[in-house]
């Protein structure tokens, strides 16, 4: 994370003003246990000198003029956070970094969701205008772990669902594990591939609620299985999303992108640099973004460790092992 600065002919003198905060609680949500946001915010931007320091009624602010101004507008925008019910994160105060930087930017929205959906960076932005516009039929999602890219997907297609816009939500993934086997697994197909779905079904659960899916579920409206369960299908009037797509075969992505039927859209995310094919079989992911880019309304969208909203830490990780040639 860093914040641009305009070059600057003198050294400036610091000014201090205070943020004011009336409501004690809202106060103490934003400085975070300990303090903690206001020193990550100290830390985010040192370059103006910058000091925040909780006081009565109000965080005081000492530093650079332009250092001040973006802190008062992070502080404004983690406010505005708290009043929609967000619980104020690390990740948050670096979101709001991001968004203040870039005032004029809007993104599109999500109606009828349970919880409201707001981008963390500028990458996530992006992201939801392609998935909030109905006339883009299909995305590629492609991003590391933590960007958001199926979270946001699964969100949209609430959304439609709940809106009306679509009958259904599907969600599907390759019955490939990361290094176990499926086969050791006790119980039917369905119940060995229903532990590699609870990501979906935590993004579901959060977006609308359990009584809500489970209702929905039982109407046949949202659909969460395998990717050989749609072998054969023609998917109308639905909102798709497959899932993990870097672990699809070339034969399999074929097979999906063309189930796509009247009225329905398709996202399709994933990460390719975790395939987890075996036998070096090539990326179904892969293969279809090299010969599907150029392709008129297919839309790619990528995500960065840039656009990572998971611990700070991770997209370090993931830059230590792109910096190795092992991402």
């Amino acid at each position: 994370m860093s914040v641009r600065r305009r070059p600057s002919a003198s050294p400036e003198a610091p000014i201090s003003r205070i943020y004011e905060v009336r409501n004690a609680e809202t106060l103490r949500d934003l400085c975070g246990p300990h303090h903690r946001h206001l020193q990550l915010l100290e830390t985010r931007l040192k370059e103006f000198g910058l000091r925040a320091e909780s006081q009565g009624g109000g965080v005081l602010l000492v530093g650079v003029a332009e250092g001040v101004s973006i802190a008062e507008a992070v502080l404004a925008e983690l406010e505005r956070r708290l009043r929609t019910g967000t619980d104020i994160t690390d990740m948050d105060v670096d979101g709001a970094l991001e968004a203040v930087q870039t005032p004029a930017q809007s993104f599109g929205t999500f109606r009828g969701l349970k919880k409201p959906v707001t981008p963390q960076t500028r990458g996530q932005s992006r992201y939801i205008d392609l998935l909030a516009n109905p006339d883009n039929a299909m995305i590629f999602g492609v991003g590391p772990a933590g960007t958001g890219k199926t979270f946001l997907a699964v969100a949209a297609g609430v959304s439609e669902l709940l809106t009306g816009a679509r009958q259904r939500l599907i969600v599907t993934r390759p019955a490939v594990e990361a290094g176990e086997k499926l086969g050791f697994l006790p119980g039917t197909l369905e119940e060995k591939v229903d532990p590699y779905m609870l990501p979906i079904w935590d993004s579901l659960r959060e977006l609308m609620g359990q009584e809500q899916m489970e209702r929905r579920m039982a109407r046949g409206e949202i659909e969460v299985a395998p990717l050989a369960f749609m072998r054969g299908r023609t998917l109308k009037n639905a909102f798709v999303i497959v899932d993990e797509a870097q672990n699809t075969t070339i034969p399999q992505m074929k097979m999906v992108l063309t189930r796509l039927g009247r009225d329905s859209r398709m996202v399709i995310t994933g990460d390719p640099g975790q395939v987890d094919l075996p036998g070096h079989q090539p990326s179904g992911m892969k293969h279809a973004l090299q010969i599907l880019g150029d392709i008129e309304g297919v839309n790619v969208h990528t995500l960065t460790a840039a656009d990572v909203v998971r611990h700070g830490l991770v997209s370090r990780i993931i830059d230590a092992y792109a910096a190795a040639g092992e991402g």
